[in-house]
Formats: structure tokens, C-alpha cells, sequence
């Protein structure tokens, strides 16, 4: 258990260990098309149906990054905002915001540009920096979540 006094946060209850997820939510658009020279033209068609469309189509995506840990004893929290704000923008949102995925950015130049795959690419850039830029702090990358639309989101977990 937890005392919370004018300074800060202390453990009372010895042996006990609390895990408090942050979730911050981010926006960005995109474009894609669901296709692979793998399969025939007719193949891709049935496959992706109307995400198969030659011109590709757009989203209105939602990104939701999770990182878990001990709060601070003095501030209270896992990790600052700001901090984690620009993080996500720098490692991923300034490369997937207003592109085309499949020409823009280089895993999808060969890879099928699904949500599921853009899940996978976004966890990857996210842990790969994760370390350098926080190795000295208790939190760590826990999830992440892209919200394709109302009805379609995708989750990959650290």
C-alpha cells in the first residue's frame, strides 16, 4: 500500500509492488492500400475488397501508447507528459503523419500496409528507442494500440 503526504508518495506495506499504466492518446492521418504483388489482381481484390482500391484511401487514426512502472516517490508519476509527447512524435508520428504508408514509409514498401503490420512497425520504432532515451527511468513501453476506426483497433504489447 500507499501514504500520500506533502512529500510525495512512500511504500507502507513492504513486499508489495504496484504497477500504474500512463495512457496518452495521439492522433494522425494516413493513407494506404491493402495490396500485394503476391497475389493476382483478382486475388487482392477478393482478399481486400474495397481497401484494394488502386488509389488507396485514407484514416483518421488514434495511437495510444502505454508505458507502465513505479510512480515516482516525489512527483508521483510514472513519467512526465511532455516527455512521453515528444517521444512518440519524434520516433513515430513524424513518420507516419499525413503519408501515404506504402510509398512513404520504407517497411511498407514490400510489406502489406494493414493496420496490423502498421501496429507491429510503430511497437518496433517505439522499443527500439525506448532504452536510449529512457533506460535510467522505472518506465517501461507497455503498449501500444492503433484505433484504425470505430469498429477496428490493433494492439501489440511489450
Amino acid at each position: 500500500m500507499w501514504t500520500i503526504s506533502g512529500r510525495g508518495i512512500k511504500r507502507f506495506s513492504k513486499g508489495l509492488t504496484f504497477v500504474v499504466r500512463l495512457t496518452r492518446r495521439y492522433q494522425f492521418s494516413a493513407s494506404h492500400r491493402l495490396h500485394t504483388d503476391a497475389l493476382s489482381k483478382e486475388e487482392n481484390a477478393r482478399l481486400f475488397g474495397k481497401c484494394n482500391y488502386p488509389f488507396g484511401h485514407g484514416h483518421n487514426y488514434v495511437l495510444e501508447v502505454s508505458v507502465a512502472g513505479e510512480p515516482d516517490a516525489v512527483s508521483g508519476m510514472v513519467m512526465r507528459r511532455d516527455t512521453l509527447d515528444d517521444f512518440v512524435g519524434r520516433t513515430a508520428l513524424g513518420r507516419i503523419d499525413h503519408t501515404y504508408l506504402n510509398q512513404d514509409v520504407e517497411e511498407f514498401r514490400q510489406t502489406v500496409a494493414t493496420t496490423e503490420n502498421l501496429s507491429l512497425v510503430v511497437h518496433r520504432w517505439l522499443a527500439a528507442a525506448w532504452d536510449a532515451e529512457f533506460g535510467d527511468t522505472r518506465a517501461k513501453l507497455d503498449r501500444i494500440r492503433i484505433e484504425e476506426t470505430a469498429r477496428n483497433s490493433f494492439e501489440v504489447t511489450s
